[in-house]
């Protein structure tokens, strides 16, 4: 199962049933499936990306999750540009957490977090060009690798991001929840979470962060336009 099957599976009826209710993360979402598949979008519970049981694993899976993981295999996961970033993103949690030096300042995926009177929208976007776009009112829209009417908006979106991750450095806290007032931007990188936030009008005027905004606003705009295309 791939890391888009995982997050499919995390919106079928059957998951957010009383048994799932009891077990799904807390989050922002009155939907326990959804408040899942937000907190997949960070890449920093390896739980969430487990095979099942009875499952036989991906060849990614079987490297993280195995019953005696190697540093070995788990660092050239990390280091392959061929995987998928949300995978090369969880190996560098792994080495992180067991103590293993990496490489600073690989940008692996970004996160925006913007809070509204109804709830959170949030876009999220990887370095392999796949989106996701969690809307507080709609069905989430998943668009797995390069879709070629996003790739300009997705990529200078990661370039604005690239140029903030050269300039701040990595949080030594954990993640904080879901942002109820003020903008957050996350930067998932090879060394850890990078954040900031703000009020949006704040962030839109900053120098570094205008850029950012700025395309993810022209990202999202063809995220709804693509996705009222695929209902017809």
């Amino acid at each position: 199962m791939n890391l888009l099957q995982r997050c499919l599976a995390a919106l079928q009826p059957s998951m957010v049933g009383a048994g799932a209710a009891t077990t799904a993360p807390p989050g922002p979402y009155a939907q326990p499936a959804l408040n899942r598949l937000y907190e997949m979008l960070f890449c920093d519970r390896p739980e969430d990306f487990a095979p099942a049981a009875g499952q036989a694993p991906a060849p990614w899976q079987a490297v993280l999750f195995g019953a005696s993981p190697r540093p070995i295999a788990i660092r050239a996961l990390a280091d392959d540009s061929s995987q998928e970033p949300r995978v090369r993103a969880l190996a560098f949690d792994w080495l992180r957490r067991h103590g293993h030096e990496v490489p600073a300042r690989r940008l692996l995926g970004v996160v925006l977090e913007v809070p509204l009177d109804g709830g959170l929208d949030v876009l999220a976007v990887y370095l392999d060009g796949s989106v996701r776009y969690l809307n507080h009112a709609a069905a989430p829209a998943l668009f797995e690798g390069p879709v070629p009417t996003l790739q300009p908006h997705v990529q200078r979106l990661l370039s604005a991001a690239q140029a903030i991750v050269d300039r701040i450095g990595p949080s030594d806290q954990p993640r904080r929840p879901a942002p109820r007032e003020n903008v957050r931007l996350n930067f998932l990188v090879s060394d850890g979470l990078y954040f900031g936030e703000g009020p949006m009008q704040t962030l839109q005027r900053d120098a570094m962060a205008g850029p950012l905004i700025d395309a993810g606003a022209a990202l999202l705009a063809e995220v709804v336009t693509l996705t009222a295309r695929r209902a017809r």
